[in-house]
């Protein structure tokens, strides 16, 4: 049997077969989530295709009349501007072929001197330069690097109509780069929108596999499991396996593409200043390793810590009763403030190692582009590379580290869910103690006979509370069984239910044991009413009814109107449809009841069991359910506990049990002439009566 301890512990940052279980449960949706990697491939290339836009924006449009110009007679029929009947055509227009076969052709530049635009006569690759210009004999003459050239000053018509083409492309560049955002922007919803969708229905299959393991469990398990554990496997643990399937299962492919595509895009631009700006990346790795080492002890802490904070808040509020009666909200606030204070301690540290890491990402980042502007401003000066190349390695670099940033919460995120999942699935592999028979058998009906052939059963091992019990319940029988506390008597209906197995002996209905029949189905044939009656949040009618589509609303205020729980129902404001709060907390522990047997009778049981039913309830109250009693009992095996001997005085048969052992069996008479323990019990129920009767 698996016990959760309060000192919870994390697993391994990353296992293989607990990953591998996990994927299992996505294979169902892998055509929506190779949809969402398709879409995350398309984000990805929309991300790396913006400064790439911008680069060809600024190199080859906003700065492309800096481009060198083959001038070629207008009847080459090459394409290109014309001006003053020759045909200027770009050189980084041209092929490598079409630039070899021009090589000998005259060449012109266009460079800004002084706010006015001149057209060079020569081949001058970037403006970089601090050209003077002069007027020798009538005509503009340039320096440039201690070399002249001769140039005309151009018209600011004449301008425009070397940038026409410019105006055109940089427009068409406008509405490409807004199309790759809208674009970038669809995909992206579109992919997050599918993507938490089957993350959250990988989760609620999850949720259900859990909860539905849990109605398997037998008692023993939830006795020896908190109720608040479980509770956080359900909700937080499955939660957090809800953030590993949304932001790490997927958009981990979204990181590693943007990285190995600013990688390969870097370096297709220029292999040298990729290098450079790669210089960082050491760092970056030592930086994580370090991070990675202490976030993960700090991180289990903190789970711990939270895991003590819930435990704690369950204890707490459930017993607020008692703290309230006892006057212990002092010393409870005291012990919470100290748990709740070890919770901000670790959650500080956390916080401090962010506030580490993160600023030191920063400060690298800051590095490489401080290496990346002084190299790569350099080659720009020096026309090495262009300007936009230098923009877009700036963009690029600042991007690389997002994703860098992103790795690593998603580090955290899937330690965390290694960590959920391991506790989740110690859950599911605990066998379930009480099983069916391969090939259970099925009764429709149950005609009520219970056997007990030397039984005896333990809660834990040797610790025996039945001990060689034998009796036999014929049906159609009122049995009642009488004890002190811990003798046995709640033990043996749990065991009727089969809410727990038997260590040795055998029990039979009907000539059957109860271990070769449909558990469920036998718990069906069998109604139970409790001292402590549980009520759901709902109405009255959904209590009654417990969600069996079967049973109507005629039947429900029939069964009602049988044990006169209509008495209080129709008082309320809203009858059958008057909401129950949890617990049934704003309902008597009389009104309860009533509608404990009014629940019990509308699954028409064949055996009905009441334990400690009529404890706690006032006189009044006491006479309807005594008169609903009646009425129940009739025509079917019946088994009740009760400390109070009145209520089963009129039982076929009373079965004393005395230390889980069988000590007197017999009708109320029989056994009150046999002045045993019986007898004894009655007398010092009847204390007044008897010395009453003696002083007469």
């Amino acid at each position: 049997m698996t016990n959760f301890h309060e000192e919870e512990t994390l697993g391994k940052a990353y296992d293989s077969k607990l990953m591998k279980r996990l994927l299992s449960y996505a294979k169902p949706y892998w055509v929506y989530i190779l949809i969402c990697i398709v879409l995350l491939i398309a984000v990805t290339a929309g991300d790396l295709a913006r400064p790439y836009i911008l680069k060809y924006a600024i190199d080859d449009t906003i700065r492309g009349y800096l481009n060198p110009m083959y001038v070629l007679d207008k009847s080459s029929g090459m394409k290109g501007i014309l001006y003053k009947d020759k045909i200027y055509v770009r050189e980084n227009e041209l092929s490598d072929s079409e630039k070899e076969v021009l090589k000998n052709s005259e060449m012109k530049t266009i460079l800004k001197v002084n706010g006015n635009y001149y057209l060079v006569n020569g081949y001058i690759k970037s403006d970089n330069h601090d050209p003077a210009i002069s007027e020798q004999n009538n005509e503009y003459v340039l320096t440039v690097d201690n070399d002249k050239y001769t140039a005309d000053l151009l018209s600011t018509e004449d301008y425009r109509l070397f940038r026409e083409k410019d105006i055109k492309n940089l427009k068409m560049v406008g509405i490409i780069f807004l199309a790759v955002i809208v674009l970038s922007f669809a995909f992206n919803y579109a992919q997050v929108f599918i993507l938490n969708y089957t993350s959250q229905k990988i989760v609620f299959n999850i949720r259900q596999e859990i909860f539905s393991h849990l109605q398997k469990m037998s008692l023993s398990y939830f006795d020896k499991n908190p109720v608040g554990r479980l509770v956080t496997r359900v909700t937080n643990d499955t939660e957090a396996l809800n953030e590993m399937y949304s932001s790490v299962l997927v958009t981990l492919f979204k990181d590693l593409f943007l990285l190995t595509g600013i990688i390969v895009t870097m370096f297709n631009m220029n292999a040298k200043l990729a290098l450079f700006s790669f210089t960082v990346l050491p760092f970056i790795i030592i930086a994580s390793i370090i991070f990675r080492i202490n976030i993960r002890r700090v991180y289990r802490a903190v789970r711990v810590r939270l895991a003590r904070i819930n435990s704690s808040l369950n204890e707490n509020i459930t017993g607020m009763k008692t703290v309230h009666i006892f006057s212990k909200e002092n010393k409870k606030l005291k012990e919470f403030d100290e748990i709740n204070k070890d919770y901000l301690k670790a959650a500080n540290e956390e916080i401090q190692l962010y506030a580490i890491f993160r600023p030191a990402i920063e400060i690298i980042r800051s590095l490489g582009l401080t290496l990346i502007i002084w190299i790569g401003g350099n080659n720009v000066i020096n026309g090495a590379i262009e300007f936009g190349v230098l923009y877009a390695f700036i963009n690029y670099l600042q991007m690389f580290f997002e994703p860098i940033l992103d790795l690593t919460e998603k580090y955290n995120i899937l330690q965390s869910a290694m960590a959920s999942s391991e506790r989740i699935f110690m859950i599911m592999d605990t066998e379930e103690d009480i099983k069916n028979s391969e090939q259970p058998i099925h009764l429709d009906t149950i005609k009520g006979k219970i056997e007990f052939k030397n039984v005896w059963f333990a809660y834990e091992k040797d610790n025996w509370v039945l001990r060689d019990v034998s009796f036999t319940i014929n049906p159609g029988e009122a049995v009642a069984f009488v004890g002190a506390t811990g003798a046995g008597k709640t033990s043996i209906i749990s065991l009727i239910n089969r809410f727990y197995d038997i260590q040795k002996g055998q029990i039979l209905i009907d000539g059957i044991d109860i271990k070769d029949m449909d558990k469920y189905q036998l718990r069906r044939r069998i109604g139970i009413v409790l001292q402590d009656v549980f009520l759901f949040t709902g109405t009255i009618k959904d209590n009654i009814r417990l969600n069996n589509a079967d049973i109507s609303d005629k039947e429900i205020k029939e069964v009602a109107k049988y044990v006169n729980a209509d008495t209080f129902i129709e008082k309320l404001p809203k009858k059958y449809e008057e909401p129950v709060m949890e617990r049934g907390s704003t309902l008597s522990a009389g009104q309860r009841q009533l509608l404990a047997f009014a629940r019990a009778l509308a699954f028409k049981p064949d055996i009905l069991v009441l334990d400690e039913a009529t404890s706690n309830i006032d006189t009044e109250t006491e006479i309807l359910i005594q008169d609903a009693l009646g009425k129940i009992v009739k025509g079917r095996t019946s088994i009740a506990i009760a400390h109070r001997l009145s209520t089963i005085q009129r039982s076929d048969k009373i079965i004393v049990l005395h230390k889980g052992q069988i000590r007197e069996i017999g009708s109320h008479q029989e056994l009150l002439n046999k002045g045993g323990m019986y007898y004894e019990l009655y007398k010092l129920q009847y204390k007044e009566d008897f010395q009453l009767g003696e002083s007469l």
